[in-house]
């Protein structure tokens, strides 16, 4: 057996037979070792089992934690007209639609729910897909085809980074939120991209840094010179803008946001994604996106609970509030401490570390102290820039807090992170 190497660059085994040498698909499955030597050091933080309802204080590995690592930001996961309506869709229509929104999966509930979510977002028509993930794979590999181009931040969504490489357009790519940049790219993109279209992929919120894109400035490059826009609003909806439609109504800037997605996974407690635009655009990404087309529809029980969570963030905005005042009390908590969290403006609240065996290690010290936050490492933030990502919620007690900063503060001191 000898060595060759992988499109990563690390060297797998052949194997030889007679005069010809192969690659064993399996051999990296196999020889990877990554989780194990965490693992054996005992700060491995994934896949720990919750052992309770999903909220503000969880029991993971039998242990009870605060949860700082949840994307339950209105704190509707466990409201009760949240999960009765999850039970009587589950009675009325069963537990899922056997079938594609395209053939015969597509049930009542999804019109209407498509219809609420374009009013809530102030747009003309809505688009229900299965998954988060699926929408950005099917509205991106749906809207650029091979004579056109994408452009997107160097720090967007993995979903996002997928999407365009299920299309067939070039990409490009751009500082993170650096606009300087942003109209560099996007100039030379319409001096040698004449044949096509170009389409502009954002986050709203980034994911893991927390800071808010700027929509102003970023609208003012793509109307000059002609583009189109999508901002993905996965971590806004529900937290930014007046009423909550996101990153678009917060900078009031809804019409000129060509499509914006979202989730149902973070502020709307359930599971499913969504697009809203244009009536042609949509139409045109409901006969032709793959991810929707070929993926059974989203089970009754999720879209009966994205309507009743929808009821709850139109008729309770002091939630809202809420979850902006546990924010910026965190955000200052932090940053007088002497943490570095970076740029972020949202719940989303980063403690930037640096190594990855660091941030494990200041994981694992957080969870022996009854603190439960993520980790973060390459290539979800870039190499050497590893974090512990909390996010923060509208009904997380003061209690709760002052506890999440005492730990957080002595492990932090303990660390060297901070004086």
């Amino acid at each position: 057996m000898s060595d060759s190497y992988d499109n990563t660059g690390a060297a797998t085994p052949t194997v030889k037979k007679g005069k010809t040498t192969y690659t064993d698909l399996f051999e990296k499955c196999r020889t990877y070792r990554d989780p194990q030597k965490f693992i054996e050091l005992g700060i491995y933080p994934y896949f720990h089992p919750i052992q309770s309802a999903p909220g503000d204080e969880v029991i993971i590995d039998g242990k009870k934690c605060i949860m700082v690592g949840s994307n339950n930001y209105l704190g509707l996961v466990n409201h009760p007209k949240v999960k009765e309506a999850a039970v009587e869709a589950a009675r009325k229509f069963g537990s899922g639609c056997t079938g594609s929104r395209f053939l015969n999966g597509t049930l009542d509930l999804h019109i209407e729910l498509e219809e609420r979510l374009a009013r809530f977002m102030k747009r003309p028509r809505a688009l229900v897909f299965s998954t988060g993930f699926q929408t950005n794979l099917g509205a991106i590999s749906t809207l650029a085809g091979k004579n056109d181009a994408i452009i997107i931040d160097r720090q967007v969504h993995a979903s996002i980074v997928d999407g365009t490489r299920l299309s067939y357009g070039k990409v490009y790519k751009y500082a993170h939120n650096d606009m300087v940049d942003f109209e560099r790219v996007v100039s030379n993109v319409r001096a040698n991209n004449s044949r096509g279209g170009v389409l502009v992929v954002t986050d709203g919120v980034f994911s893991m840094e927390g800071d808010i894109v700027d929509l102003p400035a970023l609208i003012e490059v793509t109307e000059r010179y002609d583009v189109r826009v999508l901002v993905d609003d996965a971590h806004s909806v529900g937290v930014l803008g007046e009423s909550g439609a996101g990153t678009a109504e917060h900078f009031g800037l809804i019409d000129k946001v060509d499509i914006t997605m979202g989730t149902f996974s973070k502020s709307f407690e359930s599971l499913g994604g969504f697009i809203v635009g244009d009536k042609d655009v949509i139409n045109y990404v409901k006969h032709r996106a793959r991810s929707l087309i070929f993926s059974a529809s989203i089970p009754p029980a999720n879209a009966a609970s994205v309507l009743a969570a929808l009821d709850i963030i139109e008729a309770e905005p002091e939630r809202r509030e809420r979850v902006w005042k546990n924010a910026r009390r965190m955000q200052k908590e932090f940053r007088d401490l002497g943490f570095n969290i970076g740029n972020t403006d949202t719940p989303i609240v980063p403690i930037v570390v640096g190594d990855d065996i660091d941030a494990f290690t200041f994981w694992k010290e957080l969870f022996d102290n009854g603190v439960f936050a993520n980790p973060v490492i390459s290539p979800a933030v870039p190499p050497g820039q590893a974090m512990i990502r909390t996010s923060y919620t509208a009904t997380q007690t003061d209690e709760q807090l002052d506890r999440v900063v005492e730990v957080t503060a002595r492990i932090g001191k303990k660390k060297g992170l901070i004086p």
